[in-house]
């Protein structure tokens, strides 16, 4: 199967184009060599403001997401039904990382920014590609929705209430189609420089779900979450629609062009999925424990992924940057890209597993200890929130590097046999801590798989090919540096946290995060003093990393 893409057109052709904006020069990077003192700030801007503006609507789309769980919490608690609620919602949580965050992204992005790069008129490619997705997306929901009964038997077989997941699944199978659109609008502002519209569609997604719980949860129980999933899905597509209609424009009519082969997708797509493949795990094993645990496990996992969401702003903001410079064949430029964003993205990543780790008790609680979630409920979810925390540096790592794989034109197969490696693991380890340490024996083996993973991609980056050459000694200083500097603001997190007995939990937070946070950045300063300029954005030699 191809998606057919426009063949090149020259620049002064797109420059007549009225969907080129004045802001998109600023953003992009300049080629090697090309005036760098001169450039060094306006390169700088525009990354600095483009991450602003997609960590301010990240945080408010997790802000909307700890609403969304602490509504569900308070109204369900964790039982039986919300167990099956989280079944179906495997459903987006797999589609959402294929399609939006990961697999569609890794794929459209190069094609789109090339297309800018060279000079291509990027109405030409979605022309050509974009009735094609449609199409797939309307055939795979279809099958989703169809399959249902099929798919909760196969995540979950010791479900107590399937026929309540088999509706919910049912119900959410319109995220297929709808995230997929979204994922191919984001893709296509994302390498146009344009990063509010795609970063403002979780806060969008989680409003609807918000809302509809609210609404609906006495008449409908969790079904009510459900509909809100589906109508969150198309609220994604919404929001992102008239920026691209502003900056691309409508599809053009004419002949379709050169095609592209849609094999480069199904290695990416493999990679994404066995990456989610975590998930099924902890579903699969977790449906035979009590009831209550596919919850626990669900509200712990939410809570410990926000650093690592928070880390991987980065990677989503210079992506398109990245995959510029290796089409310009600027190896140089390229592997300072993925070096500082691997140092930064560790960073944030192991800060806030330290923070989470020591204080996740308190954490719980405040979100989430309300009306039928209990307290045996906060205790389950906080001890598994600080093993899951132990495994945030393998996640943050293994979705900054397999992204390098897929820069090419032909992404390499090596990430999803590093991946296969990965959730073999888990799935092996799982098997055996499951019976013995329940939930946080899943979650163990979660932390060690994903951990395997992203150990076993650093070698291939060593190999160069279409992707360049990175040894692994200058990534693991990078990395070294802020995992010394997060086990010593851990250790002062334990050490303040007896002394801060008795206070109301928002202030036992807000002093451990103080702490926490002043080691960690004094610690790292003194130990890796280069790591964090490159942090702040700067590296020898005054050039941008």
């Amino acid at each position: 199967m191809t998606l057919a893409a426009s063949p090149v057109r020259p620049r002064r052709a797109l420059m007549r184009g009225p969907r080129r904006t004045s802001h998109q020069g600023a953003h992009r990077i300049p080629r090697r060599g090309a005036r760098k003192g001169a450039h060094r700030s306006t390169r700088q801007g525009p990354f600095l403001r483009a991450a602003a503006v997609t960590a301010a609507l990240v945080a408010l789309g997790a802000a909307l997401g700890f609403g969304r769980d602490l509504l569900l919490a308070r109204f369900f608690g964790a039982t039986p039904g919300t167990d099956a609620f989280l079944v179906a919602w495997t459903v987006p949580e797999t589609v959402a990382p294929l399609l939006i965050e990961g697999a569609l992204a890794f794929l459209l992005i190069p094609v789109f920014s090339r297309a800018v790069e060279q000079g291509g008129d990027v109405r030409q490619v979605v022309s050509a590609t974009l009735p094609r997705v449609l199409a797939g997306l309307v055939l795979a929901a279809g099958a989703t929705a169809l399959g249902a009964p099929l798919l909760v038997q196969a995540l979950a077989p010791g479900l107590t209430d399937p026929g309540l997941a088999v509706r919910c699944t049912r119900i959410a199978s319109v995220t297929v189609l709808m995230f997929g659109l979204a994922g191919y609008l984001s893709a296509a502002l994302r390498s146009h420089q344009v990063f509010g519209p795609p970063a403002a569609v979780n806060a969008a997604y989680n409003t609807a779900i918000v809302a509809s719980v609210v609404a609906f949860h006495g008449s409908l129980g969790v079904t009510g979450a459900a509909l809100g999933v589906a109508c969150g899905s198309a609220l994604m597509v919404a929001v992102q629609a008239p920026a691209f209609l502003r900056h691309i424009g409508p599809p053009l009519r004419g002949p379709a062009g050169a095609a592209v082969l849609l094999g480069p997708f199904v290695p990416i797509a493999v990679f994404t999925l066995l990456r989610q493949g975590q998930v099924f795990v902890e579903r699969f094993f977790g449906s035979s424990l009590p009831p209550g645990s596919i919850s626990h496990l669900n509200y712990a996992q939410k809570i410990a992924q926000v650093p690592m969401t928070l880390s991987l702003i980065v990677a989503t903001v210079t992506f398109p940057a990245l995959v510029r410079s290796i089409a310009a064949g600027d190896a140089g430029a390229a592997r300072r890209r993925i070096t500082g964003d691997l140092a930064l993205t560790g960073a944030i990543a192991l800060a806030g597993a330290a923070f989470v780790a020591v204080f996740a008790p308190e954490i719980v609680a405040l979100l989430l200890q309300h009306g039928a979630f209990t307290e045996a409920d906060t205790a389950a979810t906080a001890l598994i929130v600080r093993v899951y925390s132990l495994g945030l540096l393998g996640h943050t790592a293994a979705g900054v590097l397999g992204r390098v794989f897929f820069c090419a034109e032909r992404p390499s197969w090596y990430p999803a046999a590093a991946m296969a490696a990965g959730l073999a693991a888990t799935a092996a380890l799982a098997s055996v801590a499951a019976p013995r340490w329940g939930t946080a024996g899943i979650t163990a083996a979660n932390a060690a798989g994903i951990t395997l993973a992203a150990a076993l991609l650093l070698p291939g980056l060593r190999r160069g090919g279409p992707v360049p050459s990175l040894p692994v000694r200058a990534v693991l200083p990078a990395l070294a540096r802020p995992a010394l500097a997060a086990a010593a603001a851990a250790g002062a997190g334990w050490a303040a946290r007896p002394l801060l007995a008795g206070f109301p939990a928002i202030v036992v937070l807000t002093l451990g995060a103080a702490v926490v946070g002043f080691v960690f950045v004094v610690v790292a300063a003194a130990t890796g003093p280069k790591e964090v300029a490159r942090m702040i954005g700067f590296t020898p030699g005054g050039e941008r990393p």
